[in-house]
């Protein structure tokens, strides 16, 4: 995935989130990571079948840009029939590091909405200028 070069950063980043998530960003890159982490060296089918709902196109170029980042490793086999497996390089597997935080995350947040223990609920409601609550919907028709 190529970021355009942004005015003022020299090499089209901004900072260090910009330069990761132009590595992750996209629906499947970060999946196909944890699934490569979960499960190394696998084939094209096998990864398919781990990530539910990818079609075959959407794999194949997020690989290829993961393996052009230098994230992800395609090794093919002399063999007939041909095999390919991809797995994760070092810089892989440091990217898995950083992201298992936000797992950890996502995993708290969705154990706390499952358990109904949203943290926003605890909190008095947030008034609008108007003196309305910010979830009641605001009068269509002002006579």
């Amino acid at each position: 995935m190529t970021t355009l070069n942004r005015p003022g950063a020299p090499d089209g980043h901004v900072c260090g989130i910009d330069t990761a998530m132009e590595v992750i960003g996209g629906k499947w890159k970060v999946l196909i990571l944890w699934a490569l982490h979960e499960h190394p060296h696998r084939r094209f089918g096998e990864l398919r079948r781990l990530l539910p709902g990818i079609t075959e196109k959407v794999l194949a170029s997020h690989l290829r840009e993961m393996e052009a980042d230098g994230v992800v490793r395609r090794v093919s086999y002399d063999e007939v029939p041909p095999r390919v497996e991809y797995s994760l390089t070092g810089d892989g597997e440091h990217l898995n590091d950083a992201l298992r935080p936000l797992a950890a995350w996502g995993s708290e947040r969705t154990a706390a909405r499952g358990a109904g223990e949203r943290a926003d609920r605890s909190a008095p409601p947030v008034r609008a200028p108007s003196g309305r609550t910010a979830s009641t919907p605001p009068d269509r028709h002002r006579g």
